[in-house]
């Protein structure tokens, strides 16, 4: 009897409008999870090499997390894998909400796409039976109008829906895929994948149930969890962040990070608790990171104060078992509204489109928001594209004929709104911006491509790799370039790893700033483990929030075992990480992907350093830190590729292939 995992999937062919339900082997779940680890095993051997990643031969999975549902906290996250039209390689997306456990309790692991569709169509699960639909209807509508008509019309109790907007019709490669009407699967243009495909949503309900190996043992560790998650001071002060984001600018000694000290900020305010602080500190990149605190500085940031998003906030927002709910649906405020609410604004966005633009109209951030989660477009990308054609229109690249004559300016936010609406219907310089700047940048050309901040085609995240090198070391090496979620200093210090992982470095109480640009070797050991770690916390469908409280809080090793009955040890689970790292490379290298190409801008570098401002003077010695890296998996150390040892480890037997 398998436990914690369903052990089936359907494959569903789209230009065929065949449903085929396929058994997974128990040992696939052991070597590589559910979640992400079973995403990348299933595109690997479905996904033909040099596959069109908009046409008919790529395939696009909603998969479920092994963990979730089994009576564990923090484990609601389903991710979206397939090739990505905007890198070519690895795609993915990661995303909260309630549709993890509703697909596992219409009785699956995950959903898988092949094929193109005539017409529009939907797919309905219900109770283990699955049926396209025709989505005529729906097609043309965004993300909460489709939610709520599916919803509608669904059978059974309780349905859930992911689907995409208008961007992924119009197949930006910067679309990305909703569910609850605004939480966003952002990255990698899976929004497009669906769009090329024509498939309009995903609609899943049901009521299996999914047994853990030991109920009791899932109990009492949840509820020992519990008590540091609930734990909550009666008093933390607002005004503080900014010059919290001061004192740890001028020091120059810094204190290892407590994930508790973040949990207590994320549980007040959500992600927007560190805007100030990061702005200050150089984590937030500012004037398309060529900006310091001293153009974003204490006055305009106090515009993305954390206190005016919970003054907008009417709910609280709790993703499936987060015990947390850093989530919220705010007030929109903003009189060009045509809308009255959106999902308050993670960091991530209020940065995209504040500090990165120059915008101080926070309430514009608001209604942004609202425009792009309806759309289905990431606003990372989004801001970054943005601020790409300012600096463009800044030094003579683009005029206003180009731009459909408005004045592209730094915090000109009536010109960000029209633009952000260009882009989503595909008008004018918005059809170049919706692929992303990476692809802007090779259409306008005139040496253009210095101002776009990406990494292998994905713009960068809002966190700056001068401040904090890990960042960009991640940027640069992950399959699915650009991901700020997967690890960086501040991830490994708060993950606390070493407590129960053998063999990798022991963080010291206290450290000089400098010492995080000095050792190459450490820094690759570290980063190494962020993301044998996060495979696995992606395989369980578990929340990164979450895991930074620290394994030593938040029993992820045990969790495992007492859902699965498989009695592994922490560094077992981690060397099931590694091998779904280099599966992701594998697919990369199968379709062509230059590990080398994934290199971001020079400037996000300090290629030349900043002459002022937080991260004056620092730059990132990238090329050692990458080669460093790849030796700690194993693979070629100039080259990026797997070596034949590692790639035997990821190979299956004949009996095991879809």
């Amino acid at each position: 009897m398998a436990y914690a995992y369903v052990g089936k999937i359907l494959m569903v062919d789209l230009s065929r409008r065949e449903v085929e339900e396929r058994e997974i082997p128990d040992k696939i779940y052991e070597k590589y999870l559910s979640g992400l680890g079973l995403g990348y095993y299933i595109l690997y051997n479905e996904v033909p090499a040099g596959a069109d990643p908009l046409g008919p031969d790529n395939v696009i999975g909603f998969v479920s997390g092994l963990l979730t549902s089994t009576r564990s906290l923090f484990t609601g996250r389903w991710m979206v894998v397939g090739k990505s039209p905007l890198t070519g390689g690895c795609g993915d997306a990661n995303c909260g909400g309630n549709f993890s456990p509703a697909l596992k309790k219409a009785g699956y692991d995950g959903v898988f796409f092949k094929g193109v569709s005539e017409k529009p169509v939907y797919l309905e699960i219900n109770d283990g039976v699955a049926q396209l639909r025709d989505a005529t209807h729906v097609w043309g509508k965004d993300t909460v109008e489709t939610d709520k008509i599916l919803t509608k019309e669904a059978a059974g109790r309780r349905p859930r829906v992911v689907c995409i907007g208008r961007a992924g019709e119009k197949m930006s490669l910067i679309s990305g895929i909703s569910n609850d009407k605004g939480r966003m699967a952002g990255r990698s243009g899976m929004g497009a994948v669906m769009g090329s495909k024509n498939l309009k949503a995903v609609v899943v309900t049901g009521t299996r149930k999914t047994i853990p190996y030991d109920k009791e043992e899932m109990k009492r560790l949840s509820r020992k969890c519990l008590v540091w998650v609930k734990f909550q001071p009666p008093f933390i002060p607002g005004s503080g962040t900014p010059y919290m984001g001061k004192a740890l600018r001028m020091m120059p000694m810094q204190m290892t990070q407590i994930g508790f000290l973040y949990k207590m900020l994320l549980k007040k305010w959500g992600t927007v608790s560190m805007n100030q602080a990061s702005l200050e500190m150089g984590d937030a990149p500012i004037k398309n990171w060529k900006g310091t605190h001293l153009d974003f500085g204490t006055d305009k940031s106090y515009t993305v104060n954390p206190d005016v998003f919970t003054e907008c906030e009417v709910q609280k927002y709790y993703c499936y078992s987060c015990p947390l709910g850093c989530g919220g649906i705010c007030k929109i405020k903003d009189p060009r509204s045509e809308y009255d609410e959106t999902h308050k604004p993670e960091y991530e966005t209020v940065i995209a489109l504040g500090g990165l633009l120059m915008n101080e109209d926070s309430y514009s951030i608001f209604y942004l928001n609202e425009l792009l989660n309806r759309a289905g477009m990431d606003t990372i990308s989004c801001g970054s594209s943005i601020a790409f054609a300012i600096e463009c229109f800044e030094n003579g690249l683009l005029t206003e004929e180009d731009t459909g004559g408005l004045a592209l300016e730094w915090g000109n936010t009536d010109a960000i709104i029209k633009l952000v609406k260009m882009m989503i219907n595909r008008e004018g310089l918005g059809d170049i911006l919706a692929d992303g700047s990476k692809h802007a940048a090779d259409r306008i050309g005139k040496g253009s491509h210095k101002y776009a901040m990406h990494a292998g085609g994905q713009d960068l995240p809002m966190h700056d790799g001068r401040n904090d090198p890990g960042f960009a070391l991640h940027y640069a090496v992950e399959p699915t370039p650009g991901r700020h979620t997967i690890g960086s200093q501040l991830y490994y210090e708060m993950f606390n790893l070493w407590k129960r992982v053998t063999g990798i470095p022991k963080m010291k109480m206290f450290f000089h700033k400098n010492e995080k640009y000095i050792s190459a070797e450490d820094k690759a050991i570290k980063a190494a483990a962020c993301s044998k770690f996060m495979n696995v916390v992606n395989g369980l469908g578990m929340c990164k929030f979450g895991t930074f409280l620290g394994v030593d809080k938040i029993p992820v090793f045990e969790w495992i075992n007492a859902a699965t009955g498989w009695n592994k040890t922490p560094n077992e689970y981690m060397r099931i990480g590694e091998r779904i790292q280099t599966i992701r490379q594998a697919f990369n290298i199968k379709h062509g992907v230059d590990p080398k190409q994934n290199r971001p801008n020079d400037r996000t570098l300090g290629a030349p350093p900043q002459t002022q401002g937080a991260n004056k003077g620092r730059s990132v010695d990238l090329n050692r830190m990458i080669k460093a890296y790849w030796e700690e998996f194993g693979w070629d150390e100039r080259t990026g590729i797997p070596s034949v040892g590692t790639m035997y480890d990821i190979e299956v037997n004949e009996e095991e292939v879809l």
